[in-house]
């Protein structure tokens, strides 16, 4: 299985390349893809130099083209995938079905990965993004069960790629609308589901609160670690009590069933957190490497360290992990 890491500035691209990264993948400084953020992404001077510093080290670079174009941008998003050929990545991610069937007609030999955010999560989805539109492999939503990805790989005509580590989310990815309530911004046009420009920070007597768009989302005790605001992981009041009403912040880590994955196909586990810092890349990738390895070598004995599972822990959302929707054995 390959290992794919995120990459929101070029020392975080070369942090993952420096440990153990089989690919990064990136996006441009706009509404292109999925992490519009402010001072993060790449122009097309940087995405040259991270090309030249991932080949060289036998890594490739994928390019995140994400988000759904509208009408009056359309040309945006057509420019990128243009863009994206003619600097000579070695793939682009694409949600989009009108945006994949340009790419796919103007860059023939253009690799076509479908992303996450197109929410395939059956092989007649993929079959048909593979047989219209040109597809080479598929990020599955992290709504899947085990038992559902082992069904996927072993019908789907392409290589299948799954999350292995990081933030998630209780929306199916790609259908999210919830900050667009508050904000007026869609994650799914716009690249990010709390816009920088709608986020405050006050510091208050009962302690640090963050707001989006005026809307109170959480306050923290002194000393809490306080996660960047959105919408879904805010604490609010439900009758006496205030608490996590949607969800409870938690990384997916899927160590502990690394060879159930491998045994199955699985082509490539990715790692989420482009908005991330380069010693968060650098620390997730180093161990995620290791496991992978230790797997590959000897997946009958295989048990993650105990050292791996703290090292995660200590940046993941909540300081604690989940399998998710992939422990649900009922399914």
């Amino acid at each position: 299985m390959e290992l794919v890491c995120p990459a929101g500035s070029l020392p975080a691209l070369k942090a993952a390349v420096d440990n153990g990264a089989d690919a990064v993948y990136l996006g441009f400084r706009d509404a292109t893809n999925a992490r519009n953020f402010p001072g993060l992404n790449f122009d097309m001077d940087e995405i040259s130099q991270a090309l030249d510093y991932a080949h060289q080290r036998g890594s490739r670079v994928l390019l995140a083209l994400n988000t759904y174009p509208q009408q009056a941008q359309w040309q945006q998003w057509t420019r990128a995938v243009d863009q994206a050929a003619e600097l000579g990545v070695d793939a682009a991610i694409i949600a989009d079905p009108g945006l994949l069937r340009y790419a796919a007609k103007t860059h023939p030999s253009l690799r076509l990965h479908l992303s996450v955010q197109g929410s395939a999560t059956n092989r007649h989805t993929i079959a048909f993004y593979h047989e219209e539109l040109g597809i080479q492999q598929v990020v599955l939503p992290r709504v899947l069960s085990l038992a559902q990805v082992r069904q996927v790989v072993e019908t789907s005509p392409v290589a299948v790629e799954v999350f292995g580590f990081g933030s998630l989310c209780i929306m199916v990815e790609g259908r999210c609308a919830l900050s667009s309530y508050i904000t007026g911004e869609s994650p799914n046009t716009c690249g990010v589901c709390s816009p920088a420009k709608a986020v405050r920070w006050e510091e208050t007597p009962q302690g640090r609160q963050s707001r989006l768009n005026g809307v109170l989302i959480d306050r923290y005790k002194n000393g809490e670690a306080a996660g960047y605001p959105t919408l879904c992981k805010g604490r609010f009041r439900v009758g006496e009590n205030i608490i996590y009403a949607m969800e409870e912040p938690t990384s997916l880590n899927i160590l502990d069933i690394l060879p159930d994955l491998m045994q199955m196909g699985v082509a490539a586990v990715k790692v989420e957190g482009r908005q991330r810092s380069p010693a968060y890349v650098a620390q997730v990738t180093r161990v995620m490497r290791a496991a992978l390895d230790s797997c590959a070598q000897d997946p009958e004995h295989y048990k993650p360290a105990a050292d791996w599972l703290a090292a995660l822990d200590k940046v993941s959302e909540g300081q604690t992990h989940t399998l998710g929707a992939l422990h649900r054995t009922w399914q």
